[in-house]
């Protein structure tokens, strides 16, 4: 089976005046479709711009990048826009939900840049957030919802274009304890309904739930371990 996303010698260097900074140091990796991936490392490790790579924020400046297939080189950045709306769903620890809009509005909202109609934008907002246990929550606006209760409709909106990868960033990162285990919970029943979720993290209990686990340092692959 071809993996979601398949990275080959790649590379990532940053201009810091007269200096050179190689973020990612020649990254081989490969991750299938159904995975559950933890990526972690200490501050400035390159985890966020591996990140960054994956979810076609930013480029390489060396190496291959395939996603699903096909590689994502000579994609412009309209098409690039397009695959990232279409095919990637993305977490963010602050949540980016916009204020204005209830639960329901911003679920759909992938899908009024797609030109999907009203109707079947509202009914699958509404079963997305169902699905997430925020149907009661879909007239809210973020204001009027807890932390956790917005990071699902954060996670909501990943899913509503049905994409091939979910990247989330430190999804538990402003959430306390309880709240934080409940939507690692939510990440793990995503799993297990066959979504391909990779996260980065720095609390080792967090990525300790992900059945593999990719530490990252100095901008190359420490280590890349499967749960027994």
């Amino acid at each position: 089976m071809t993996p979601v996303v398949q990275l080959e010698a790649l590379e990532k260097r940053f201009s810091a005046g007269r200096m050179e900074v190689h973020a990612l140091r020649g990254i081989d990796l490969a991750i299938a479709q159904g995975e559950f991936v933890a990526i972690m490392g200490p501050s400035g490790s390159g985890k966020t711009t591996l990140m960054e790579i994956v979810g076609c924020l930013s480029r390489p400046s060396a190496g291959t990048y395939r996603f699903a297939g096909r590689d994502v080189s000579g994609i412009d950045a309209d098409g690039l826009s397009r695959l990232r709306g279409e095919q990637i769903g993305f977490v963010f620890q602050s949540f980016n939900l916009l204020p204005r809009l209830t639960a329901l509005e911003n679920v759909e909202l992938p899908l009024v840049y797609r030109g999907i109609s009203r109707r079947e934008r509202r009914e699958r907002a509404g079963e997305t957030l169902e699905r997430v246990g925020l149907a009661e929550r879909a007239s809210h606006r973020p204001a009027q919802l807890s932390g956790g209760e917005r990071q699902r409709v954060a996670i909501a909106r990943a899913l509503i274009n049905r994409p091939h990868v979910i990247l989330a960033d430190e999804p538990t990162g402003n959430l306390d304890t309880t709240t934080g285990g409940e939507i690692m919970t939510l990440l793990d029943e995503l799993h297990a309904e066959g979504h391909t979720l990779v996260i980065v993290t720095h609390d080792p209990l967090i990525g300790d739930r992900a059945p593999r686990h990719l530490r990252i340092r100095d901008g190359r692959i420490e280590s890349d371990e499967r749960a027994a």
